[in-house]
């Protein structure tokens, strides 16, 4: 009894909203499915845009159908695959610990000889899990403000010079429309560069770290921002700068890398969201001047530009996979948006250095 009164509430709330697109004149069950008989008011696509939200909320997704002159709306229930929380946590404590490690021999710390010297590391884990949390936080937010179905964020530590690869977020389901996918693709790289600011701020006003002597130096290419607000604190040194302010360096690093205007970057979702499928010829040619811009850094200039170079062949395989297409393609973003995607390319622009780090001899 409970199940039917379940399912005649499901039917009932399901084609409410149905009827406005889809005039409905019989309902029937069948293996879990309910199937909804009637004429279409507007075009399918039309109907499927504007509907999926409503039906992904109650749990069902739906396909339309034309059998024997009549048109059928199928609503089929789906369970969402379990999200494993306990891999997010695990690897957000990996994370913590590659970066700490990291960050230790950054303050001039030997965790080899004393372990517990790791701990010296806590403000560079701490400056960089934020930045880097904020960054896909405001992806997870988004995407949840517009409805669209997404995971936590996905720590990747990596022993390399700040422990870690960063962070993703896997996004399930389909992408409602153009200023869905411009607010999410724009709204991590925005939220993690204020927070690299304010990062860099605090690390400026630190006193810079005393290497011990030996140890492996690496010259930082400094990019416009970042030499903007050195300038404007006194006795700043954008050199030889404190870990948090490498942090802050390092947040800037990433912001750029992923406003790239190319592929599933969120530079290439920002650029679909804005030019339409008129993007993809922007996105293939970026990996192309990757390239280039590699080979002429190693062999003209020689400097290290092979991080162009992978980057490039990375973005190549992405790019040539296309971008998905969002449901609803066809409403523009508005002057408002496309004037914050310019601000957004710009920043990325202020946050780029054609040599980002090459090893000192």
């Amino acid at each position: 009894m409970n199940n039917l009164l379940h399912k005649s509430q499901a039917d009932e709330e399901l084609a409410g909203k149905i009827n406005q697109f889809f005039s409905i004149y019989d309902i029937q069950h069948e293996n879990g499915n309910i199937y909804f008989f009637g004429v279409p008011k507007e075009d399918l696509r039309i109907i499927y845009q504007k509907l999926w939200q409503a039906f992904s909320e109650k749990g069902y997704q739906f396909t339309f159908k034309y059998e024997l002159g009549e048109h059928i709306l199928i609503a089929s229930p789906f369970t969402p695959a379990k999200e494993r929380k306990w891999i997010n946590v695990v690897l957000a404590l990996l994370t913590v610990i590659t970066t700490m490690v990291v960050g230790s021999f950054l303050f001039a710390a030997d965790p080899i000889s004393n372990p517990w010297d790791v701990l010296k590391g806590i403000p560079f884990t701490v400056a960089i899990m934020t930045i880097l949390g904020a960054h896909e936080a405001g992806h997870y937010i988004t995407a949840k403000k517009h409805g669209m179905r997404t995971s936590l964020p996905y720590f990747i530590p990596f022993p390399n010079m700040i422990g870690t690869m960063g962070a993703v977020i896997k996004h399930n389901g389909p992408i409602p429309n153009r200023k869905a996918l411009f607010d999410v693709g724009v709204s991590g790289p925005l939220i993690g560069l204020f927070v690299s600011v304010v990062v860099t701020i605090i690390g400026l006003l630190q006193p810079p770290v005393t290497q011990t002597p030996g140890s492996l130096q690496v010259q930082l290419g400094i990019p416009l921002l970042f030499d903007f607000i050195t300038r404007l604190i006194p006795g700043a040194n954008g050199t030889a700068m404190h870990p948090i302010a490498f942090a802050g360096w390092v947040g800037m690093f990433v912001t750029a890398l992923n406003l790239i205007p190319s592929g599933q970057l969120d530079g290439g979702h920002v650029l679909r969201a804005m030019l339409g499928e008129k993007a993809s010829h922007v996105s293939n040619i970026i990996p192309f001047i990757l390239i280039s811009l590699g080979f002429y850094l190693t062999y003209f200039q020689n400097r290290d530009g092979f991080l162009w170079v992978l980057w490039g062949l990375f973005l190549s395989f992405f790019a040539a996979a296309g971008h998905p297409k969002p449901l609803n393609d066809d409403i523009p973003l508005g002057k408002g948006r496309m004037i914050l995607g310019i601000i957004a390319f710009s920043l990325g622009i202020l946050c780029l250095t054609p040599v980002p780090f090459q090893m000192q001899p």
